[in-house]
């Protein structure tokens, strides 16, 4: 992440730019030695490369190399001696700032480290006896977590039930023990320590992190806990006692309008000038320090934030389009008034106006200089009604230039979202796949707008959508008999098919649909010219892929046509096409161009999702083109004529 910026305003107040407090931290993985490359999924790296590779930068080699690249955390996965050297090198950068995790494990349970005396890299030190068998606790009935407590690192995360502990090492009974314990099991007995080294830390967990001796690196609690501990090592912005005698050269600033510019020669600014307010010789940007960051922006978190407050007389306004004013009329009068101007003064050049009186032309000319004089200034018709038919907005003539897909407005901001964004993924594929170059899509109102310029409307079916008037009813209807098709999607294909009524959104669709000229449906046959439009198409999967899809039903005395694969329905296209596998939801995308929704898993929904895309390019190309590849069932007659 490199800055926030509020959608649709251009100034510096607007973006919060990023520093080191929101990078992706580093994390170095270091495992026991000699493990098996066919035993992967028993390798403790393993499991912590799956939880960690989504949201940290992850370092491998020895020690000295990652703390020279860097490294946030280390991770010690059942280490259970280091040379001295590396323990002394590896103690330092701990002191320094840095965060060692260890996990336990048979090499740790049979080592002689940590008993009996303090090791600095460890938080506690280990029992050597007792209930410990080799070093390790075994149990006959495995033992779950406790609640995390307030003044742990993982406090607000909710423990699962189904974790539990099988075996770790213990800690050895201590006044401080408690203190340092950060996660315990039911029983009480400490799951992970921590104690402080220096400036940094040193945290244990005393179960491996394969699932050996715990189905916990199995969980997405895992996961979390790992996050929190990543997260506490995020850098802070320094004190002032810190920036004192420190100079920041400004990298990149922002303008007025919140875009990034080139510092240029600007020179460098004191420390402590960076902890006051932004002004000219402090303009927001980022400032850097050799591999430090600091990011200055117009909006920190000690800046209040307040409505502002307009007298009753004012009435702001922030960039609102001010109607066209007609000003024709005055440059007629203007016109007007040049001309008579002309005439008299032509008729005195003339001799035409005697003098002390009025000749021959005067009566003319001072009539015309009496109509124009009388004229009004300016000639405004009154303001009448609005007509039943409103000239269309602008969007609704740009929809009848070129293809337009359209969704009707749920009434719900979510959905409609969706809507659009599903739509405008669509439109894409649709310009990168085919000849067509669809618009930008439009959301339409049934009351109000016209829809005899789109020719796809996408409906999302709400449980709580309300029903169209019957004017809009009566537009519907004049919609599908002119060739519209409507996409009815109820959404609801995770929980039941079409026609099992059991879910709102079909029961709000029988309502909808009630008032319509909908034909008979029947679900997609194999042969129907929807199957191959554009692609070859045997299922029609959303994001979701289990419910059926609907069109109009064939003629009952439909049949083959001689030598092809599929029937003679050449004439006619569905009107409407009814399903519930939320096909907006597959389609839509983000602005920045990713995906707004997954669509199932792993390579299967990627191959998912392209499948609704090809359902939509051939569902657009058949409103678009009709049943026109059905007309191959003409070509062995044509052949024949042309053999004629």
């Amino acid at each position: 992440i490199s800055r926030f910026t509020l959608e649709g305003a251009r100034s510096a107040a607007a973006v919060s730019l990023a520093d080191d407090t929101l990078r992706r931290r580093r994390i170095g993985l270091i495992g026991p030695v000699g493990a098996q490359e066919g035993l992967e999924l028993l390798s403790p790296l393993h499991y912590l490369n799956k939880a960690l590779e989504p949201s940290a930068e992850l370092l491998d080699g020895e020690i000295s190399e990652m703390v020279q690249a860097g490294a946030d955390v280390i991770i010690l996965a059942d280490i259970a001696t280091l040379p001295e050297a590396e323990h002394k090198a590896l103690a330092d950068w701990v002191a320094a700032g840095g965060l060692l995790v260890r996990f336990a494990g048979p090499h740790l349970a049979a080592a002689d480290e940590g008993r009996g005396v303090q090791d600095a890299l460890l938080p506690v030190r280990l029992r050597a006896g007792g209930r410990v068998v080799g070093g390790a606790m075994s149990w006959g009935a495995p033992r779950a977590l406790a609640p995390f407590a307030q003044g742990s690192p993982f406090y607000g995360i909710e423990v699962a039930p189904d974790v539990t502990v099988t075996a770790q090492v213990l800690a050895e009974p201590g006044p401080d023990l408690a203190a340092r314990t950060i996660a315990s099991l039911v029983d009480g007995t400490p799951l992970i320590t921590r104690s402080a080294l220096g400036e940094g830390q040193v945290v244990l967990f005393h179960v491996t992190a394969n699932a050996e001796w715990s189905n916990l690196p199995l969980s997405g609690l895992f996961v979390s806990m790992l996050e929190r501990l990543a997260v506490s090592t995020r850098a802070q912005r320094p004190a002032a006692e810190d920036m004192a005698g420190t100079m920041w050269a400004p990298s990149t600033l922002l303008d007025g309008f919140g875009a990034l510019v080139q510092a240029g020669a600007m020179a460098p600014v004191p420390g402590e000038a960076l902890l006051g307010p932004v002004g000219p010789a402090l303009p927001p940007g980022l400032y850097v320090d050799n591999a430090r960051s600091i990011a200055v922006n117009v909006f920190d978190e000690e800046t209040p934030l307040a409505a502002a407050s307009w007298p009753a007389r004012v009435t702001p306004s922030w960039g609102e389009a001010h109607g066209a004013r007609d000003v024709a009329g005055w440059f007629w009068l203007a016109a007007l008034l040049l001309l008579a101007v002309d005439l008299v003064a032509s008729l005195a050049l003339s001799g035409r106006l005697a003098r002390g009186g009025v000749g021959h032309g005067g009566p003319t000319a001072l009539a015309l200089l009496a109509l124009l004089l009388a004229a009004p200034g300016s000639g405004q018709a009154q303001q009448t009604p609005p007509a039943a038919d409103a000239p269309l907005p602008d969007a609704l003539l740009n929809a009848a230039a070129q293809v337009t897909l359209a969704y009707v407005r749920s009434g719900d901001s979510a959905v409609d979202r969706v809507s659009e964004a599903g739509l405008t993924g669509l439109a894409d594929e649709l310009f990168r796949r085919t000849s067509v170059e669809p618009g930008a899509p439009v959301g339409v109102d049934l009351e109000r707008d016209e829809l005899a310029v789109f020719p796809l409307l996408y409906w999302p079916v709400t449980a709580t959508q309300p029903l169209p008037s019957a004017q809009a009813y009566a537009r519907l209807n004049a919609y599908l008999r002119a060739g519209g098709m409507v996409l009815f999607d109820t959404r609801d294909a995770q929980v039941a098919g079409f026609g099992a009524a059991s879910t709102p959104e079909a029961r709000r669709l029988r309502l909808l649909a009630a008032p319509l000229e909908i034909p008979a449906l029947e679900p997609v046959p194999e042969d129907h010219v929807l199957t191959r439009t554009f692609y070859l198409l045997t299922s029609f999967p959303g994001r979701y892929e289990r419910g059926a899809l609907w069109v109009e039903a064939a003629p009952p005395d439909a049949e083959l046509a001689p030598g092809m694969p599929f029937r003679n329905l050449n004439d006619g296209v569905t009107p409407v096409v009814i399903g519930g596998n939320d096909w907006a939801a597959a389609w839509a995308v983000r602005a920045d161009g990713k995906y707004m929704f997954p669509v199932g898993r792993g390579s299967a929904g990627a191959r998912q999702r392209e499948m609704a895309y090809r359902f939509g390019v051939n569902l657009v190309m058949h409103v678009l083109t009709g049943n026109y590849k059905s007309d191959q069932v003409h070509v062995p007659a044509l052949l024949e004529r042309l053999g004629q």
